[in-house]
């Protein structure tokens, strides 16, 4: 068994792509039924479905994304939509910023 993709739920999955496209250094596609998908070199698919409901409440699952500047991640990121939940965070493993997509899916920048 191997993870082929990640589905992320969205209601506008080609806004999304295209926020995930600029942060990934990919190129978005957008497919039949509404459907879209990112898939960065040397990473996993991530893929955007249509659903009619809002997100409202945190995530069971989110994604870490390494990084060698935390800070200069989150600016790329709210340039490009996404907002930033409270400070940068150290602890025993490392550094972590929790940040949200433009549609709220919660994500963090480690290093």
């Amino acid at each position: 068994m191997r993870l082929e993709q990640i589905v992320i739920d969205s209601n506008d999955p080609s806004r999304l792509v295209r926020f995930w496209a600029e942060m990934l250094g990919a190129e978005p596609v957008n497919r039949e039924h509404g459907w879209a998908h990112v898939a960065p070199a040397g990473g996993v698919r991530m893929s955007f479905q249509p659903v009619p409901e809002r997100k409202d409440v945190k995530n069971r699952l989110h994604l870490d994304f390494e990084v060698d500047d935390i800070e200069a991640a989150v600016v790329k990121a709210v340039n490009l939509g996404a907002s930033r939940e409270g400070l940068i965070v150290t602890d025993e493993q490392g550094s972590f910023q929790v940040m949200r997509d433009p549609e709220g899916n919660e994500f963090c920048f480690v290093h």
